[in-house]
């Protein structure tokens, strides 16, 4: 489980409230199968259950084919270790034990279930986990104390013939294995030469150490201490754990062991490393202070004493943070895909130089966006891959597959690896964490983000959000009494300090007056009106505040109809030039990422419109890192059935085909052959059939109907609709929007204002 550092913003009433809305817990139950009719229900329980039933009984494995076993982890603890909160007893782990299905899913698409087990002795968890082990394809043991986390590993990796994966130990290992391969490449130093000084001798450390030795670090170049110092040869009172990296040293503390030192890897502690330590190491230095949410010593100070240093930490607001998430789902995802009996040493030693590999490679799209639009390159400040780079998926599977294979552990060949590289970067939309990149940009470049409708609830909270998460600087308008009223409403102190502003403030309303009464004096508009306009209606006065330059960004809409707030927009907004205002939604759903236009504007589109949105839709979706393919809809395929209502959407085709546009086009076709990957066959001529990430609707009733229908019955999620063509960073909330999807937007138009030339 991804540790919490302290750049996380949240109360624990916050938390609560996220683990008990709608369904508790974060995980259910989904069938993968149809069950609407009788005949469903005989084949998929009696008396149809009984063909399989009869086929697993004679071949164990025909259970990988016929029940979900193949793509099944069981992610079991027993509470001794959970997170950094200690021995807090088996149930009290099942949180952090959903989170890590939670993971599993989200990153390879593995379904995981979380068993949690009440004891403390090892023998007992290890025969509860013999027993059950069956149903699984794979063991992910969490939060375990050592030494029984050594021991329950060891002995069910001996009995069972499942891969078991303890993540607090060979996770780690695998990553800080692929930073130090990097690390010792960028300083042209050789691993058989190093002195590695390891501070923390936990499960994760031992394991680490364990790795760095079968990847060439010699035995007698590691120095491990503990609370008490220097792990050496004959100090008294060591378990068989610590004593295997005894050594024959006269150091005795790690002021001493550190001296010379080519790399410290910290699993420990906070500020038990000082500057006069890391100055005492050799040249290039090589740092990796691991302990969470505190590292042994921060990267500043290091740099303060060493510029020569290559520095990781476990935190996400640092350069090279050593992150497990780059690991373990990927590393069972190859392990189940070849049904291994195990996770051997060939497999960690294959993942991690994936992973070093990858993050020597030109990095795509998705991880510029992730890194504030600044694109990293391989060296010092970049070791180890972004979380968000969707490599990840194709390329450790693959590497962990194939030395499974060759190690003799797989039960299952790969025929075709590139097919199989192919299957796993469309198993999942990289497209996925577009909003964690999103915001990883507005971090970097904070923003000041009006609120308009700041007496609304969920506007006022998302705009506390936006503030807690270090997204940017909000701004609320309303009534100051109102807006406290608010504030104790959602359970704070009416005092807590976010600016409130609103007409009352004469300096600012006399400048937009000024301003917005040049912009519609030759409209028949006087300059009273043009006062009573600002001093009545927020939605201008937040407008004008971006327009002079005030505010970078506006979210408006939640309290009235999305026509409305566009309406109240006007008299201060114009199109960009080229571009037609309309709504564009992002639908996410089973990993696949699509955008729908035009969802809130336009009833009946011209052609020409409909060739226009198409146009700004690659834009935008360039923006987020896409490749565009854009599939214009209608309720028929290639003018079957022919029909007068989709005159205009053929129109528009053949007018961008004269166009002669850099992005890939097609249609007149139904949703389903635009998404479903089964059409190629019938239509094999075409690129976009099956592959659509853009749908263009023939008009707005079809648009809004089908993502208000996914939204509900289909369990989609939306962003959006983004307000696409306006020349401000505007978007406008939808009636009755979640403080979620208000704060989504509001990140979008802080985004919008750095990169969108208005």
């Amino acid at each position: 489980m991804t540790k919490k550092s302290n750049i996380d913003h949240y109360t624990d009433k916050e938390a609560l409230d996220f683990h008990i809305k709608g369904k508790s817990g974060k995980i259910e139950v989904n069938s993968s199968k149809p069950l609407t009719t009788k005949r469903d229900l005989s084949l998929a329980y009696s008396p149809g259950v009984a063909a399989p039933v009869k086929e697993i009984a004679k071949n164990p494995d025909a259970a990988y084919e016929y029940t979900s076993k193949g793509n099944l982890v069981a992610v079991i603890s027993n509470g001794s270790a959970i997170l950094g909160l200690g021995n807090l007893g088996s149930l009290a782990s099942k949180p952090v034990m959903e989170g890590k299905a939670v993971l599993f899913k989200r990153f390879a698409d593995i379904d995981s279930i979380d068993i949690e087990i009440k004891s403390d002795d090892p023998n007992e968890v290890i025969k509860t986990i013999q027993n059950i082990s069956g149903t699984f394809g794979g063991i992910n043991l969490e939060d375990i104390a050592a030494p029984n986390c050594f021991i329950i590993e060891q002995k069910l990796k001996e009995s069972l013939d499942i891969p078991v994966f303890h993540d607090d130990q060979h996770g780690t290992a695998i990553i800080t294995t692929a930073a130090l391969i990097n690390a010792l490449d960028i300083s042209k130093k050789k691993i058989g030469d190093v002195k590695v000084v390891i501070n923390g001798a936990g499960a994760s450390a031992i394991a680490c150490a364990n790795l760095f030795r079968t990847s060439g670090v010699q035995s007698k170049n590691i120095i491990m201490c503990d609370r008490k110092g220097v792990i050496y040869k004959g100090r008294k009172n060591l378990d068989k754990f610590k004593s295997n990296f005894a050594s024959q040293t006269k150091h005795r503390n790690l002021s001493e062991a550190i001296r010379d030192a080519d790399v410290f890897l910290g699993l420990s502690t906070k500020d038990v490393v000082s500057k006069e330590m890391i100055k005492s190491m050799a040249k290039n230095p090589i740092v990796f202070a691991c302990a969470n949410p505190d590292p042994e010593i921060k990267p500043e100070e290091i740099i303060e004493v060493r510029s020569d240093a290559i520095i990781a930490t476990g935190r996400s607001d640092y350069p090279n943070q050593v992150n497990n998430l780059i690991g373990f789902p990927y590393i069972f995802r190859g392990a189940l895909d070849v049904r291994a009996k195990e996770i051997n040493e060939e497999m960690k030693i294959a993942a991690s130089k994936a992973i070093a590999l990858l993050a020597r490679e030109e990095v795509p799209d998705e991880v510029v966006t992730a890194y504030g639009g600044e694109r990293p390159k391989y060296g010092k400040n970049y070791i180890i891959p972004s979380t968000f780079d969707p490599r990840l998926m194709s390329v450790i599977p693959v590497a962990v597959a194939k030395a499974a294979i060759k190690s003799g552990v797989a039960r299952k060949k790969i025929k075709d690896f590139a097919e199989y590289k192919e299957e796993l970067t469309y198993r999942l939309d990289p497209s996925m964490s577009i909003m964690q990149g999103i915001n990883a940009y507005v971090r970097k470049k904070p923003k000041t983000v009006v609120f308009a409708e700041g007496e609304d609830e969920n506007m006022l909270k998302a705009a506390i959000e936006f503030g807690k998460n270090n997204l940017g600087n909000p701004i609320v308008i309303g009534s100051e009494k109102r807006v406290k009223e608010t504030l104790n409403k959602i359970g704070l102190n009416e005092d807590y300090k976010i600016k409130i502003i609103n007409s009352t403030d004469k300096i600012k309303r006399e400048r937009y007056v000024k301003f917005l009464y040049k912009k519609l004096q030759r409209t028949g508009q006087l300059e009273r009106d043009v006062d009573r306009l600002i001093r009545n209606d927020r939605v201008v006065f937040g407008s004008a505040m971006v327009a002079c330059k005030d505010a970078d960004a506006m979210v408006t809409g939640n309290i009235r109809h999305y026509a409305a707030s566009v309406e109240k927009l006007k008299p201060v907004c114009n199109a960009r030039k080229g571009e037609p205002i309309f709504g564009m939604t992002m639908m996410i759903f089973k990993g696949k990422t699509v955008l729908v236009a035009d969802t809130n504007v336009k009833d009946f589109p011209s052609s020409q419109r409909l060739v226009d949105v198409s146009k700004s839709c690659v834009r935008v979706a360039k923006l987020f890192g896409f490749e565009p393919k854009v599939a214009f809809l209608s309720h028929s395929t290639f003018g079957k059935p022919l029909s007068r209502n989709t005159k205009h959407v053929r129109e528009a085709i053949e007018l961008l085909k004269k166009d002669k546009v850099d992005f890939e086009f097609d249609g007149e076709m139904q949703p389903d052959v635009a998404l479903n990957p089964m059409y190629k066959e019938i239509y094999p001529f075409s690129k976009i059939v099956g592959n659509a990430n853009i749908l263009i609707m023939p008009a707005l009733h079809s648009a809004a109907i089908s993502t208000k229908l996914m939204k509900s019955f289909g369990d989609a999620k939306l962003i959006g609709p983004l307000l696409i063509g306006l020349d401000l960073p505007i978007e406008v909330a939808p009636l009755r929007s979640t403080t979620s999807d208000i704060l989504n937007l509001a990140s979008v138009a802080a985004y919008s204002s750095d990169v969108i030339d208005y």
